[in-house]
């Protein structure tokens, strides 16, 4: 049901950019697909739209979830992945700027499995991105 891949939903392109080097500095090997907005993200996820005969159990093992996301906000997102059986025990970590406690509060609420904010200093975000990865993608175990 999981492959080694990770979805980044990211509408900045230079975030993406920040993330791709951060991996690459941190020695993550995985393949990151990236969704520009929430809709490509959902779309992904359920094999819909220009994803249309992908297979819907071909999951990534890892979702990292920007909360400011044109077309479908991110924690819409994580509701609709929580709801579906299919995807409600997806790893997702919020990778968000927002130092809004409601934002923290709601993306618990709804059952996300972290909430991290981007540090802004590279080598930061690098070891933040090594760390998480280590954690979710080494460490914890699942069914």
């Amino acid at each position: 049901m999981y492959n080694s891949k990770i979805l980044l939903v990211e509408d900045s392109s230079s975030d993406v950019e920040l993330t791709k080097r951060a991996f690459i500095k941190a020695g993550i090997t995985n393949p990151l697909v990236v969704a520009k907005d929430g809709k490509e993200a959902l779309d992904y996820l359920f094999a819909a739209g220009k994803f249309d005969g992908q297979q819907p159990e071909d999951l990534p093992v890892l979702v990292l979830l920007d909360l400011k996301l044109p077309l479908i906000d991110g924690l819409e997102v994580l509701q609709r992945i929580r709801e579906n059986p299919v995807t409600k025990r997806l790893v997702v970590v919020i990778l968000s700027t927002s130092v809004e406690e409601q934002d923290v509060a709601r993306a618990y609420n709804l059952g996300v499995n972290s909430f991290i904010r981007k540090p802004v200093d590279f080598i930061e975000f690098t070891v933040a991105i090594k760390q998480l990865c280590s954690y979710w993608l080494l460490l914890n175990q699942t069914v």
